[in-house]
């Protein structure tokens, strides 16, 4: 017969009573604290706040006058300048910085101008005249902020050695600069810094972090303050000091909290307040609620140990709730004395093989099925009788691990633990089961992302060194060979031969040195995603045989075999022809450069027809030097060079390579390298490309006689170039060639000069890409949009820095008709000049004819 439920006796209630006493008060007197505590720490905010910005608006407003008086005085100076008054600019500076020193006081800032690169103080130095104040960083940072007022860090004075800072600004009209130095002690004072509360600091700091003033009781020297205030400030910027309870350590290990403001010209202002000082009626409040909580805590403590002993089976469910809750899905009490379990919570599947009690055996053997089997052995000794009393006697508390549960015919992460507690009653501890599926695997996801990112920062910080350490070494070595070069060249200016083969030498490594610098640049944008693909109809075959037609010019001068293949159907594609060509040059560049005499090298093209897209194989083949084993697992990787047979002779860069396989990826290619030591090497380069279905091959054009140098003797060219050395360097060269030079110098002058000259009058224009007022793209846009006869022949020729595909691929939108990289090589332009000049002419006169029927009478 079922035991009838009786009721709690006054025992219980009394208990519960207290606790409940026990936790209201515990509850108002914590948010009491709480409260109090954070109106305490939100008033010193709000104070500190205001502090902060009331100190930097008195500086800000001291700032604001410097900038005032030096946008006066460079006016005045653009003025003077205008009125060519240079004679007067000395008078009028000495009696701008009395005024001043009227205005700011004696001492308190050193006034100078820089007028044509020499110095005009106020306080005049004996090394002014010889003081190179170009390689002052202050002044080269007004040079280049186009008007706007500068304000330097805190650097030592040259002078006195005093630590000051400099206000700058450069006149308008002129290279002119206006300045001022202060001195940091005799400016940043406040009356303000007398309201600060008790025991507070003051730091200001300019934009690096630097200390400029300082107040504050701690006592250490400059540099552990420097520190300490960049320690701040770092912290400011990881937003470690973002909201009103933030705090820091300072030297003294006391709490302090920080407030802030960043001023218009970018200093830090820093006021730090102890926390002694913020709460001290806080704790005040703290000492009393807690003399009180420790009463009545006692009070609670000596009424429930009764109610604990006359009610040990309601405190013992309460044990059980208070210990395992409701976050397991399993909950066992286990007596290990007697070989015992209690169910006190258990799932579907325990409860329809289990009773609520029985032996324990019949529980693990339950607990068991449900484990994957590698892990059963591991269960059952972990959890023996034996091993709890082991863990009891020991005093264990807490024993348990993560296994791999089955759950709805799926293996799931679960935690199993033992908890004892020597309140509980003997021999007894609980066994208790929680899911722990989605943290496990997060543990695990989270544990290989780390070690991924470990193996990554590993791999791009030895990257990164290889890198800077590989362009180091290859930009010094053609850097070096053109120093010493030039020095040896000086030295035999009279001796021809001498001289040549040094030149040839400068010549040589200044084109080594382009290549790298180009490879690098090119590796950059690759690397940064900037890379893009102009997509356009062309002949593959024409395209392979101009790159090609170079290397036969190589191949006789080296006496190797060159050959070159083709077994394609479709002549016309579309796609990127730039892209091809690097990719093509650089195999065929390699395969050149590490082939001996008589070793043969060969290019094939071949094409798979698959519908409207085709691949296309090129295969470049060599029986020269060939590659390890070792070097092919890493030839694609930025730097890398096969150093056998002689190849550390060879001038490169390592990086073509990596930019041919980064280009035939971004192309959904694929390149693979077979490859023999002292063999030679075969690399096949799969593209895919879309055919032009019925397009004929193009018919073989008649080859027109190109013209000699001498033909372009009396031609007239416009050349467009703002570098004065460019331009008169470009003058001599091709004036020596016969050629005519118009100079224009930006790109406005250049659609002047032809929109004002006679129709015809140019034969072609050379243009810059980059220059002031108008660029090359727009200049050329404007000239062949207007209305004369010769706007859209005449040939225009870009002339830039720039050589990647987007760049030509500007010059060709604007309707330049080639593109010329820099620096410039001459017997190139030449060559364009005469490829295209004689085709313009003969469009000129097709473009008369028309005009000259027109004119005569019917």
């Amino acid at each position: 017969m079922p035991k009838p439920f009786s009721p709690p006796g006054p025992a219980t209630a009394n208990m519960r009573f207290n606790i409940l006493a026990a936790v209201l008060f515990i509850i108002t007197s914590g948010l009491s604290v709480m409260f109090l505590r954070e109106r305490l720490l939100m008033n010193a905010h709000n104070t500190g706040t205001t502090v902060v910005a009331s100190l930097a608006g008195e500086e800000q407003n001291t700032l604001s006058l410097y900038d005032f008086l030096l946008v006066m005085g460079t006016k005045h100076l653009d003025e003077l300048e205008g009125n060519a008054a240079g004679e007067k600019t000395a008078s009028w500076l000495q009696d701008y910085f009395g005024q001043i020193r009227e205005v700011v006081g004696n001492g308190v800032i050193d006034p100078y101008a820089v007028i044509n690169g020499r110095i005009v103080a106020a306080n005049p130095w004996e090394g002014d005249a010889a003081y190179d104040i170009t390689g002052a960083e202050w002044y080269r940072k007004t040079l280049a902020a186009g008007g706007r007022t500068v304000f330097s860090d805190v650097y030592p004075d040259v002078i006195t050695g005093r630590p000051i800072i400099t206000v700058a600004k450069k006149c308008a009209g002129s290279a002119n600069v206006l300045a001022f130095d202060i001195f940091p002690d005799k400016i940043f004072m406040s009356d303000a810094l007398a309201n600060l509360p008790p025991g507070s600091s003051y730091y200001l700091c300019d934009k690096s972090g630097s200390l400029i003033y300082t107040r504050t009781i701690l006592r250490k020297p400059h540099s552990e303050l420097q520190a300490y205030v960049k320690s701040i400030l770092e912290k400011i910027e990881n937003g470690y000091i973002s909201s009103y309870d933030s705090y820091i350590y300072d030297l003294n290990n006391r709490r302090r909290g920080v407030y802030y403001t960043r001023m218009q010209n970018g200093w830090h202002a820093v006021v730090t307040i102890p926390y002694s000082t913020m709460l001290s009626e806080f704790n005040k409040f703290t000492i009393w609620i807690s003399l009180s909580f420790i009463l009545f805590l006692s009070y609670i403590i000596f009424t429930t140990w009764h109610s604990y002993r006359a009610n040990r089976r309601d405190i013992r469910t309460s044990e059980t709730l208070q210990i395992l809750g409701n976050i397991y899905y399993g909950l066992y009490r286990v007596n290990y004395e007697d070989g015992t379990y209690e169910m006190i919570k258990g799932t579907a599947f325990a409860r329809s093989c289990l009773k609520k009690t029985g032996p324990y055996a019949a529980l693990m053997q339950v607990l068991e099925k449900t484990l994957k089997e590698d892990t059963r052995r591991e269960f059952a000794e972990s959890f023996s009788l034996r091993n709890i009393k082991q863990l009891v006697r020991r005093h264990v508390h807490d024993f348990g691990g993560d296994f791999l549960r089955l759950d709805n015919d799926e293996f799931r992460w679960a935690n199993i633990r033992i908890l004892y507690d020597e309140t509980m009653l003997n021999n007894e501890v609980i066994l208790c089961f929680r899911n722990v599926e989605v943290e496990k695997r997060e543990q695990l996801e989270q544990k290989q992302l780390l070690e991924e990112a470990l193996n990554s920062a590993r791999k791009n910080e030895k990257s990164r060194k290889a890198f800077f350490s590989s362009m180091s070494h290859d930009m010094r070595t053609p850097l070096n060979a053109i120093i010493s070069s030039l020095s040896l060249a000086r030295e035999h200016l009279h001796q021809p031969e001498k001289l040549a083969a040094y030149v040839e030498k400068m010549d040589t490594s200044c084109r080594h040195l382009l290549h790298l610098i180009n490879d690098i640049l090119e590796m950059s944008r690759l690397e940064s995603g900037k890379f893009t693909f102009h997509l356009q109809e062309f002949d593959l075959k024409k395209c392979m045989e101009d790159i090609t037609s170079v290397f036969h010019t190589v191949s006789e001068k080296e006496n190797k075999i060159f050959t070159v293949s083709f077994d394609i159907q479709d002549h016309v594609i579309v796609g990127d022809s730039f892209r091809l060509t690097q990719i093509v040059n650089n195999l065929l560049s390699n395969a050149f450069k590490f082939s001996r005499e008589g070793d043969s090298i060969s290019v094939s093209v071949k094409q798979f027809t698959s519908q409207k897209h085709s691949r296309f194989e090129f295969t470049v083949a060599d029986t020269g030097a060939g590659m390890s084993e070792e070097f092919l697992g890493r030839i694609f990787e930025p730097y890398s060079r096969e150093t056998r047979f002689g190849a550390k002779k060879v001038m490169g860069t390592g990086l073509g390579m990596s930019i041919v396989r980064s280009i035939v990826t971004q192309m959904s290619g694929r390149i693979t390298v077979k490859s023999t030591l002292g063999k030679g090497s075969v690399f096949t380069v799969s593209l895919p490309f879309e055919v032009v279905r019925g397009a004929a091959a193009p018919a073989v054009e008649e080859q027109k006689p190109m013209p000699s140098d001498g033909n372009l003797e009396g031609m007239r060219i416009l050349l467009a170039e703002d570098n004065v050395i460019n331009m008169e360097i470009a003058s001599e060269i091709l004036t020596r060639k016969g050629i005519n030079v118009v100079p224009a110098w930006n790109g406005r002058e250049a659609v002047e000069i032809f929109k004002t000259s006679r129709p015809f009058t140019f034969d072609a224009i050379l243009m810059d890409m980059q220059m002031p007022e108008m660029d090359g793209c727009e200049a050329a846009r404007r000239i062949r949009s207007l209305e004369r006869r010769d706007a859209r022949q005449i040939p225009i020729i870009a002339a830039t820095a720039n050589a990647f595909a987007e760049d030509i691929a500007r010059t060709e939108e604007a309707g330049m008709d080639a593109h010329i990289s820099k620096p410039m090589d001459y017997d190139i332009l030449c060559r364009t000049l005469m490829r295209l000049i004689p085709a313009a002419r003969d469009s000129a006169a097709a473009s008369r004819a028309p005009a000259q029927n027109d004119a005569k009478p019917e």
